[in-house]
């Protein structure tokens, strides 16, 4: 492992002003690293071009397109003006975190002989199945996918085991495991705001949360179908959607057609109010069926509210025994609302608080510094050689 500072060069698509688990992971990575001596240089797409300094590091901005249908995601396609950046940062280790348009980059950092990661933040079978893809197909056309990765890269990085067993199917063994994190700290059970609940939810109503984006692969629908069942069951409940994504007028409408009494917040920037939000909520719902960590899940632990979360992502790996895992029907998600519920209050709010301090962020960055072979704490250099 490396004692110097490095110069470590992370790319990421699909980041958008509304996205969510990437972003805060790509914030709190970058503050991690900087932190520990390091040097971190994010290069997103956006809008217009910019290279500013925040407290996760340096941010570069390169304009790209956006991609029709995905409320916002815009990703880098042109591959000179990025090959060229990044031989002008001459990074000492590279971190991907796209493994579909940007996997060229592998093959940059190997002619250039850097050290590069490439970071897991999906299953591509389960994305596949998601967009209506035959499971067959979908795992067919994974595996080729993931075959062409492991050999481009010199590590692969998965959050979880979920996410790890894709690469383990077709025998990539230079994959490492490196869990993500919750700030522990802004997120709190103390921030449950009796004002804030009692703008959604009577006193009598049980307050669902869902914070997700609204697209295909994540299946807010599903948050939708379990109200609906609850509802006809004669509970009591409303739900308040944050997120915006190109599904949410297609939920507005089933929302006002059948009924249901949702609130649809769009996408939520004020973490604080995210936060208080989460924390006021007797139970989270994450839907998303090809989720390989969830952060907002964990967020929501950590705010002492537990979740229902899909039996085919890799969430049950991370909320363990203390939230609830439902198949991907609402009725199911319904069910295991109401398994939660018969819980005291004070024990399943003790309990989801408990597993999320399992996973801070300092844990996350010292595995990825680990899988850049770079040191987890830097001795600063000292002018004139003086030590």
């Amino acid at each position: 492992m490396s004692g110097e500072s490095l110069r470590i060069v992370r790319l990421a698509n699909f980041v958008a002003p509304a996205s969510g688990g990437l972003r805060t992971a790509l914030r709190e990575l970058g503050k991690g690293f900087k932190a520990a001596g390091h040097e971190p240089v994010l290069i997103v797409p956006g809008e217009r071009a910019s290279d500013r300094e925040t407290g996760q590091g340096r941010v570069i901005t390169l304009p790209g397109p956006l991609l029709p249908g995905t409320g916002g995601y815009r990703v880098l396609t042109d591959k000179r003006r990025v090959a060229r950046l990044l031989e002008e940062l001459a990074p000492d280790r590279l971190e991907v975190s796209d493994r579909t348009t940007l996997r060229w980059t592998g093959k940059w950092a190997r002619r250039a002989r850097i050290p590069a990661v490439m970071v897991s933040h999906e299953t591509a079978d389960g994305v596949l199945r998601t967009w209506g893809v035959p499971e067959g197909a979908a795992r067919r056309a994974a595996d080729a996918l993931n075959v062409r990765t492991a050999h481009t890269y010199a590590r692969v990085v998965c959050t979880t085991e979920f996410a790890e067993r894709e690469f383990v199917r077709i025998g990539a063994r230079n994959v490492v495991r490196a869990p993500l994190g919750v700030d522990l700290v802004q997120r709190h059970p103390a921030l449950h705001d009796p004002g804030l609940r009692a703008r959604h939810a009577l006193e009598d109503e049980t307050l669902l949360v869902t914070c997700t984006r609204l697209s295909v692969e994540k299946r807010p629908g599903t948050a939708l179908d379990a109200l609906e069942a609850l509802v006809r069951r004669g509970r009591r409940a409303v739900l308040v959607v944050a997120g915006d994504g190109p599904l949410r007028q297609r939920l507005e409408q089933r929302a006002r057609e059948r009924g249901l009494p949702v609130t649809f917040l769009g996408h939520v920037a004020d973490r604080a109010l995210l936060g208080a939000l989460q924390a006021s909520a007797d139970v989270c719902l994450a839907p998303g069926p090809a989720e390989t960590f969830g952060l907002a899940a964990l967020e929501a632990m950590a705010c002492g509210t537990p979740v229902v979360v899909s039996a085919s992502s890799a969430l049950p790996e991370v909320i363990g025994s203390a939230g609830a895992v439902a198949a991907d029907r609402g009725g199911a998600f319904a069910d295991a609302v109401d398994m939660l519920l018969d819980r005291p209050v004070e024990e399943r709010r003790e309990a989801a608080r408990a597993r999320a301090e399992c996973f801070g962020w300092d844990t996350a960055v010292a595995a990825f510094l680990d899988a850049h072979d770079a040191a987890t704490s830097v001795r600063p250099s000292v002018p004139g050689g003086v030590t």
